[in-house]
């Protein structure tokens, strides 16, 4: 049996109870590992996609509710204009061929972020896939395109400022949970562990709201060469780690 075979099901040396429920991917890399094989970067971004595939299939094999994909950033259209209207084209295309395996695998899609701006075909694409999925009750997947984390914050204080304005709520009423609910991740659990590839040391405008509390693990793997097994390892730092949300143990008095 191959490493990857025996990776279909959750792997004996992880803790079902510690697996975490929610977890959020940077796919750093992809025009990298495109540029080290001599390769345009469109096929890194290719090779990308596959990569995300699977580690969905994995996530729903090993029993996650949650992964969250940082797909498409709003400063991602200072690129060269060609590689962002390929990518347009490649989540379309994408969401039109996933479709069927979605709902045959019971998988939820929602887009998160200010989708206006986005190609009609493209927005018409994720209304269709998001309307589709919407009653499965396997795992969620949710794709942050055209997202920044500043920008939701600010969507989310003028939001709720309009209702105060229209007496809709008081500036009493205002508290974490109405906050949360304003973001365009709203009705979503925060994530527990954010995996960066390509060695990166930050965000880059991602959850910022979301992750104060979650756990950060870095690798300098590049996004298309990300695997089960290096899902593996990620899982296990993770499982190593004391999660406190600020509190004190016992053990450290």
């Amino acid at each position: 049996m191959s490493v990857t075979q025996s990776l279909i099901t959750l792997p004996p040396d992880l803790e079902p109870s510690k697996i975490p429920r929610h977890v959020a991917v940077i796919m750093d890399g992809n025009g990298r590992w495109a540029k080290k094989r001599g390769l345009p970067r469109i096929l890194g971004h290719q090779r990308g996609v596959d990569t995300l595939k699977d580690l969905l299939r994995c996530c729903d094999d090993w029993g996650l509710e949650v992964l969250t994909a940082y797909a498409f950033s709003t400063e991602n259209w200072g690129r060269p204009r060609p590689e962002v209207e390929f990518l347009m084209t490649l989540f379309e295309r994408v969401l039109k061929h996933e479709l069927k395996e979605m709902m045959e695998k019971n998988v939820r899609i929602r887009f998160v972020g200010d989708l206006t701006i986005l190609p009609d075909s493209l927005q018409k694409e994720i209304a269709h896939a998001m309307d589709e999925t919407s009653q499965n009750e396997g795992i969620q997947f949710n794709v942050a395109t055209n997202y920044g984390s500043r920008q939701e914050i600010l969507h989310a204080c003028r939001a709720i400022a309009l209702q105060v304005q229209q007496g809709k709520i008081e500036v009493g009423d205002i508290n974490e949970s109405l906050f949360e609910s304003h973001l365009y991740t709203g009705g979503v659990i925060n994530p527990d562990l954010l995996i960066r590839t390509s060695g990166e040391m930050r965000l880059s405008n991602f959850l910022l709201w979301q992750m104060a509390y979650g756990e950060m693990y870095v690798t300098h793997t590049l996004w298309p060469d990300f695997n089960r097994q290096e899902f593996h390892q990620a899982l296990l730092n993770y499982q190593k780690r004391d999660r406190r949300f600020g509190k004190v143990n016992d053990s450290d008095n």
